[in-house]
């Protein structure tokens, strides 16, 4: 119950950020097309740094054993969440950004602190292994989706900033390389940012469009159905089966973990990817906006399944 609550009060959190950058809009601050700036920066600075940043733990056997649990169940999720949308996308005449939101997740916004101030600083490590997966696949098959084009140039993919600090981070960590304090405080006050800033970004992208109108389409509330209740419960019933197979004798709380990550909102991501490829960025963002609202309901009532189960 104290995990559902804390929960909720991060996502409402998340949702004032928005506010902000909506309110900044409509008061003349701003104009909704300077947050593509700001897109720009949390893709290609702030998100790398984060990355990087979130490896500076103690490599022990335990944590390794950990981590490859962890990263295992993030690619079955990611497995299940392609090959969902895969199977809907017919049916549903889902668009690419629809297929997108369903597929990726805000990980690393809302999960991140959260298993900080619940589960505590220790298990933020586990993080990682969803943020790997939804990294490479983001910035391979998510751009190919969002961008409607397919990426063909894999030294390109491979010198992508989030791919190259991936694969940094991963060698820092085991090689037991530790970033002087100096520059890891300047990487954690930049990594830092893309909850907050990611947030204002959503809330600029909508801030000259007509919430009346937002709240009175249809197919985002069935897209958020999808996302936020449909995917996760089926996952739950995976992760709690895995659970209960004793394969780590942390594996309840490594999986509950990347459960957060995978019944969270739809990716803010989504929204700047579809600003720099120039999709459908404002459909992105309401979809993300009622995502937000939502996952105070849904993800806590999630939590609640998956712990029942295992």
């Amino acid at each position: 119950m104290e995990l559902s609550i804390l929960l909720a009060g991060q996502i409402i959190s998340m949702f004032l950020y928005v506010a902000a950058g909506y309110a900044s809009v409509k008061a003349g601050l701003f104009k909704s097309e300077d947050s593509k700036v700001l897109s720009n920066m949390m893709v290609y600075i702030c998100s790398p740094c984060m990355i990087v940043y979130s490896f500076q733990i103690e490599l022990t056997k335990d944590k390794v054993q950990g981590l490859l649990l962890a990263i295992a169940a993030a690619v079955l999720v990611h497995v299940l969440f392609i090959l969902g949308t895969a199977l809907l996308r017919r049916p549903l005449n889902l668009n690419r950004i629809e297929r997108a939101s369903l597929i990726y997740t805000n990980a690393g916004n809302l999960v991140i602190p959260l298993v900080g101030a619940v589960l505590g600083i220790e298990w933020v490590f586990y993080t990682n292994a969803f943020n790997i997966v939804q990294t490479v696949l983001i910035w391979t098959h998510g751009i190919s989706l969002i961008g409607n084009t397919e990426e063909k140039d894999y030294l390109k993919i491979l010198m992508n900033p989030n791919i190259m600090a991936t694969i940094a981070g991963f060698f820092f960590f085991a090689a037991r390389i530790h970033i002087p304090e100096i520059v890891g405080n300047c990487l954690e006050g930049l990594g830092t940012m893309i909850g907050t800033a990611g947030m204002f970004v959503i809330g600029m992208v909508i801030g000259n469009m007509d919430l009346k109108w937002v709240f009175t389409r249809k197919r985002p509330y069935f897209v958020c159905f999808i996302r936020l209740i449909l995917f996760p419960a089926v996952t739950a019933v995976i992760f709690a089966v895995i659970a209960r197979m004793g394969i780590h004798k942390d594996a309840k709380q490594i999986l509950l973990v990347v459960f957060l990550a995978s019944s969270s909102t739809a990716a803010a991501m989504v929204t700047q990817l579809a600003q720099i490829y120039d999709a459908d960025a404002k459909y992105a963002s309401v979809i993300n906006v009622m995502s937000i609202i939502f996952c105070i309901i849904t993800m806590p009532l999630m939590v609640m399944l998956y712990d029942m189960l295992a």
